[in-house]
């Protein structure tokens, strides 16, 4: 059944940017959220009929390889992301009404690569609008999402959302022309898992090919391959067989995690990535802070190591109040504080490039200063490495 409304898929993406189809509740297409800072209103593009008992998930759509099309149902490469709207995503997968009602609103519909900090932010105001106020009526919220990009939009979700009910943030690596695609199981999964009850107080969460993973951890380590999302340390939170969610664990938060609120924040501020490799002295970081950047990621070798070459224009550039995080490019292990030749830089911790930038950017929107930009990527982390045995 599946396989049969992925390939009607075809004939429905046509156009490059598809309008999203009406759902048999179509007077609800313009729901007005209830009044708060952040002001965002709820444009229902789809809404099940609803059947009593059943949990109720908001699908926002993005657009991504999810949502993609091609003339060929063998290419996995050269598609169009971001062409399929919410209503056809839905209706492409009719078990999901055996799993949930859903409404669904198309945020977006692009590649993930070309994602704006204001749709992520939109997106954290609407997730928490959904779930968080006092009158919400959704049991979960799934995001439909590029791949490419994805780790960050979930990780800003997950240090964001304020209450215990769950965020799934999902993709697909084919596009839903594609022989076997993925995207219609990985859909009906995280549906699946954002409307149980057993996804609460997990935070933000990632579901693609079977598996579950805690957004602050997960990554996408693979360019080509369905089993692309792995945490590769923590290891992955659950699992479905034949689609029915079980974790491994009870339900807890990451221990490094801090949460903010953004009701009040209308931009992220500019925070750039240096990469480092051999013989670089980050010759850029002058001129990406000469061009606005606000702050500025240094992806170091190794456990975030900064040549020596580099460190007079890092000392100048920290003298001058801009944070410097220095994360490690390497997918597994942590930036670590303390070293005496690093400190005019604030080590990330376990978090990787992309997801120090987006904290990064977070708490200069809230208008951090220095010292506590310094405290939440290494306050806690320093507690564990001064731990000394017999002390309290």
């Amino acid at each position: 059944m599946l396989a049969h409304a992925l390939f009607s898929l075809a004939t429905l993406a046509t156009a490059v940017s598809a309008a999203p189809l009406a759902g048999p509740l179509a007077e609800k297409a313009s729901i007005l959220a209830a009044s708060g800072p952040s002001n965002v209103e709820f444009n229902i593009a789809y809404s099940s009929n609803r059947t009593e008992g059943l949990p109720t998930t908001l699908i926002l759509a993005t657009g991504g390889t999810i949502a993609g099309s091609s003339a060929s149902n063998l290419d996995s490469t050269t598609y169009q992301a971001g062409v399929v709207g919410v209503g056809q995503l839905i209706q492409a997968v009719p078990e999901l009404l055996h799993v949930s009602n859903i409404d669904g609103m198309q945020v977006s519909n692009i590649a993930s690569e070309s994602m704006p900090d204001s749709v992520v932010l939109k997106l954290t105001k609407l997730a928490n609008k959904a779930l968080c106020t006092p009158n919400a009526t959704y049991d979960g919220v799934v995001i439909t999402h590029g791949t490419d990009t994805l780790e960050e939009t979930a990780f800003t979700l997950d240090v964001t959302l304020q209450c215990d009910k769950p965020v799934v943030v999902v993709g697909a690596m084919r596009p839903s022309t594609a022989i076997s695609a993925d995207g219609p199981n990985n859909l009906l999964q995280a549906v699946t898992t954002a409307s149980h009850p057993a996804s609460r107080n997990r935070g933000a969460l990632i579901v693609l090919n079977d598996r579950v993973c805690q957004a602050y951890y997960c990554e996408k380590t693979q360019a080509n391959a369905v089993d692309t999302f792995d945490s590769p340390e923590p290891g992955y939170s659950g699992a479905l067989l034949s689609d029915k969610l079980f974790y491994y664990s009870s339900a807890a938060q990451p221990t490094f995690k801090q949460t903010f609120d953004l009701s009040n924040v209308t931009a992220l501020p500019d925070v750039d990535i240096l990469y480092g490799y051999q013989g670089t002295d980050f010759g850029l970081l002058n001129a990406t802070i000469a061009d606005g950047a606000k702050g500025v990621v240094l992806a170091g070798t190794g456990a975030g190591s900064i040549p020596a070459a580099a460190l007079h224009d890092i000392d100048a550039a920290a003298a001058k109040g801009i944070p410097l995080v220095r994360s490690t490019k390497i997918n597994v292990g942590a930036a670590v504080p303390g070293d005496v030749n690093y400190d005019s830089m604030i080590a990330g911790g376990l978090l990787n490039p992309v997801k120090s930038r987006r904290l990064l950017q977070i708490l200069l929107a809230l208008n951090k200063t220095n010292d506590e930009i310094r405290n939440a990527f290494e306050g806690k982390l320093k507690s564990y490495l001064s731990y000394k045995p017999g002390s309290s």
